[in-house]
């Protein structure tokens, strides 16, 4: 049986352009709740964070940690679902 690992660091710089988000999606989904990781891109990820909201959204955690101009770095947490309930009862 073959496992996944998530690296502490993902330098999406070094992946050719057509892999990476898939790249970034596959490490997040092998994140447990709690985990995270670091990535490093060489433009704003913006794109990417939508893609984020769209497929998780408030599962995940986004903290830039370094704005460019050079370098971005953003820390990728996952989070918990919560309650699975849909909150009209106040429960």
């Amino acid at each position: 049986m073959s496992t996944i690992t998530t690296p502490e660091v993902m330098d999406v710089r070094l992946i050719p352009p057509p892999q990476r988000h898939m790249r970034i999606f596959a490490a997040y989904e092998s994140l447990p709740v709690g985990g995270s990781f670091e990535l490093h891109n060489d433009h704003d990820p913006v794109p990417l964070h939508h893609q984020f909201q769209e497929l998780w959204p408030d599962l995940f955690g986004w903290e830039y940690l370094e704005r460019g101009p050079e370098l971005f770095r953003v820390r990728i947490s996952r989070k918990s679902a919560g309650k699975s309930c849909c909150g009209c009862c106040s429960g």
